[in-house]
């Protein structure tokens, strides 16, 4: 079996379980960039209905990841994870192929 070209860690699909369970969606975690942000390119997060039929999957305790072919170029190999500290409660990419970030974490250029 191949790597997934994107993870999911167990903590950050709990928290999409739990939030898509709260919202009677299901849990489908959808990852896309888009232009902007301080640093190029943003990191997108939300609930989805069902993948689309080109998008990557990734699944983790049976809650799903996915991305659109275009974004993956940009994020592949990476971890989603959901953090919290003092700065607050989010979900953070760590990305191999950022070459700069921002410090708020949702903003990368390659």
């Amino acid at each position: 079996m191949s790597e997934p070209a994107i993870t999911l860690t167990e903590n950050a699909a709990r928290r999409v379980a739990w939030i898509a369970a709260r919202q009677s969606r299901p849990a489908i975690l959808r990852l896309a960039v888009d232009g902007g942000g301080c640093a190029g390119f943003t990191y997108k997060f939300e609930l989805a209905e069902a993948p689309e039929q080109t998008d990557a999957v990734s699944i983790t305790d049976g809650v799903k990841l996915v991305v659109d072919p275009m974004s993956l170029d940009l994020v592949r190999g990476s971890a989603v994870d959901f953090v919290e500290d003092l700065g607050g409660a989010s979900f953070r990419v760590t990305n191999p192929n950022a070459a700069s970030g921002c410090g708020c974490g949702s903003s990368f250029s390659v």
